[in-house]
């Protein structure tokens, strides 16, 4: 593979990460249309909890970085959230409001998603 097939290597990655992170903000709301997506839902929530948590490893971030050396470009320096979205989409200062937002977005899906399944369950 080529340095262009690397450099789309690390792109893809880059779009996959953020997908994950999107579907792990907002995915508990798909699970009202798809209930079934809750497992996985749950399962991507909690190990992005962990990755901030306990700093667990995202295989994406070194499926970007090492796709970017490859490629003769610049590696990742830092995570996906670090380095695309803190201090580009908000300022650093915000990142504690912006991972409790993210959260309460999250508790809030899960909620209605509880509520809708008693609602379905009653008939």
């Amino acid at each position: 593979m080529g340095g262009v097939g690397y450099r789309l290597l690390a792109d893809a990655a880059m779009v996959a990460h953020a997908a994950f992170l999107a579907f792990v903000v907002f995915g508990g709301f798909a699970a009202w249309r798809w209930p079934a997506l809750i497992v996985p839902h749950l399962l991507c929530a909690a190990y992005g909890l962990g990755i901030i948590v306990i700093g667990w490893d995202c295989p994406l971030t070194w499926v970007e970085d090492w796709a970017r050396r490859r490629a003769g470009q610049a590696g990742l320096t830092e995570g996906f959230i670090d380095t695309y979205l803190t201090g580009v989409v908000y300022p650093e200062r915000y990142l504690v409001h912006v991972r409790v937002a993210a959260g309460a977005v999250v508790a809030a899906s899960w909620l209605g998603w509880y509520l809708l399944l008693r609602r379905r369950r009653a008939g």
